[in-house]
């Protein structure tokens, strides 16, 4: 499972995540290990190049309530 994955994940269960995301979403993406490319996709807000990037469908992605642009 990629870690772009897991971040959403994490995101959409764990509220101190979304807290710690919605607060400082590039640090909080950093410390997580995201690539350029997958803080890029998800702050794009572009869920469909976020799927793509993970090779699954739109409907299989989480769906966390979070700040995607700094």
């Amino acid at each position: 499972m990629s870690k772009l994955l897991d971040y959403l994940n994490v995101l959409d269960k764990d509220a101190a995540a979304r807290d710690a995301h919605n607060s400082d979403p590039v640090g909080a993406m950093t410390t997580f290990g995201l690539t350029e490319e997958e803080q890029d996709a998800f702050m794009s807000g572009d869920m469909s190049e976020v799927a793509e990037l993970l090779g699954i469908p739109m409907e299989q992605l989480p769906n966390p309530q979070v700040t995607q642009s700094p």
